[in-house]
């Protein structure tokens, strides 16, 4: 793999590249420690001028008038670009985040493919012409909402960042892009290629930096008219209040503790490489990852035997070797806060089948092993509470109904996997689980058509399909009377 040289630390502030003045970011590469690159942070007299310049681009008319069809034109440069430089987002990726290069090559082009199908959407995006109760004509249109703030998560930047800023832009406003301070350096790289695209300047800025400062500024400020935050459930929660201060939409895609259902008729190898798949790709550090697996006790116990094996012949190493499954995690400050909720586990009376540890011989790097917690109830703290690691909770079940309370009983509602031959019971229970997605005989599998979300504590609103393009926009009746006759009340001329 040819090594790219990173982004030069400047942060992209309304279409102009300025070094920031907040406060100082380190990027480090999670398998060793080593520095990427150091960078000054996004200050809230920085997102200031940001949001000054923005408002300035949405307003102008060659923008708020371009047709519907000229729009996806620029959106599909946009993914030309990033198909054209795919080899060295996958490589900051890397660096930034720890993740292997398989899977940030992937999520690359999963970038570039939303800024295709929204591209797609937005000219095929019709407004309504509703039925009228009198003698007028009446219109249902939508229209941009002018600033929008997108706040991103370092697990996934390049695919959060396109799922939010595409339709955005296709709505018609200008977008503050908030990247995650661990993983800064991909959504500046973004930036460059909307860029070299023909983006009018101003219309994106990428504003890595504290939450405090920058995050806060975006929520709060009165010409900002709607956040999207993916990130933790705690701060989804205070964005949402800061929102509702001014009435300001808001979409939280937050945390999760999925269930994964195995029931006694599962086909065995196939439901073992799709929990592993579900569980331990990405270290552990996604949202929807089946955390919690279920497993039918008449099969439970030679299962989870099978199971184990297969977890520990995964193979734990360095991102850039293509045989690597499992990567370091982000920072050696994450896997320590993992580890200590393993350790917690332990104390409350689990039982490590595997894992458990960090593993030898692999330096500095901030790695854990995949594990196999048992013994434990559904209402232990592990067992409640979302991990974002390579850890997994096994737990019996009786029959269908049992599982079903279990799995609900939790306070997020993201995703869930069943794994079964028998459809009809698949259907019953996948309509019984309170969440956002369920996959049935396969896991985190991801279309940008299918709409995405949580419920309960996993969130509020949905990301992708057609309809993501018209979350970023506000809908507007026009009536228009057909008449030419004055309003009897009035009682003039």
């Amino acid at each position: 793999m040819t090594a790219f040289e990173m982004p030069d630390g400047r942060l992209h502030v309304g279409g102009v590249w300025e070094a920031g003045t907040g406060a100082e970011i380190v990027s480090t590469f999670p398998a060793d420690g080593s520095e990427n690159r150091r960078l000054r942070g996004a200050s809230r007299a920085d997102g200031e001028r940001a949001i000054a310049r923005a408002l300035k681009a949405q307003a102008d008319p060659a923008w708020r008038g371009m047709k519907a069809h000229d729009r996806a034109r620029l959106l599909h440069r946009i993914a030309d670009g990033i198909e054209a430089n795919l080899d060295r987002i996958a490589f900051i990726q890397t660096r930034d985040t720890g993740k292997t290069l398989r899977e940030t090559t992937a999520l690359a082009a999963s970038a570039a493919g939303t800024f295709r199908y929204t591209a797609a959407a937005l000219e095929t995006l019709d407004d309504a012409l509703t039925v009228p109760r009198g003698d007028y004509l009446t219109m249902s249109v939508h229209e941009p909402l002018g600033l929008v703030a997108a706040i991103t998560p370092w697990n996934s930047p390049i695919a959060s960042d396109a799922q939010k800023v595409a339709p955005a832009l296709a709505a018609g406003n200008a977008v503050l892009l908030k990247p995650a301070s661990w993983s800064p350096l991909v959504a500046l790289e973004l930036a460059r290629i909307a860029q070299a695209a023909g983006l009018p300047a101003g219309l994106l800025s990428v504003l890595p930096g504290a939450g405090r400062e920058i995050g806060n500024l975006l929520v709060e400020h009165p010409a900002v008219g709607k956040v999207s935050f993916t990130g933790g459930t705690a701060t989804g929660r205070t964005l949402a209040r800061q929102a509702a201060e001014k009435l300001m939409p808001v979409s939280l895609e937050l945390g999760g503790k999925s269930p994964t259902i195995v029931f006694e008729d599962a086909d065995i190898d196939l439901t073992i490489a799709g929990i592993l798949y579900g569980v331990f790709s990405s270290t552990g550090q996604s949202c929807i990852a089946g955390t919690r697996l279920f497993v039918q006790r008449s099969i439970h116990d030679r299962f989870v035997a099978r199971l184990v094996a297969a977890t520990r012949t995964l193979k734990v190493g360095d991102p850039f070797d293509p045989a690597t499954q499992v990567a370091p995690m982000v920072h050696v400050d994450h896997r320590d806060g993992v580890a200590a909720m393993v350790d917690a586990a332990r104390a409350e009376g689990a039982e490590v089948l595997c894992g458990g540890a960090v593993p030898e011989g692999l330096g500095q790097g901030a790695y854990f092993l995949p594990t196999i917690l048992a013994g434990l109830p559904n209402t232990a703290t592990i067992c409640r509470e979302e991990v974002f690691g390579p850890v997994l909770c096994v737990l019996p079940f009786e029959d269908e109904a049992d599982v079903i309370a279990q799995a609900n009983d939790n306070a997020y509602g993201l995703a869930c996997g069943i794994w079964t031959r028998d459809f009809p019971r698949a259907w019953r229970v996948a309509r019984a689980i309170t969440t956002g997605t369920v996959w049935i005989n396969t896991y985190k599998q991801f279309s940008i058509a299918t709409p995405f979300g949580g419920e309960k504590d996993a969130g509020i609103g949905r990301e992708k399909g057609r309809e993501g393009i018209r979350a970023y926009m506000a809908q507007k009746s026009i009536y228009l009377d057909l008449t030419g006759r004055p309003m009897p009340w009035a009682r003039w001329p």
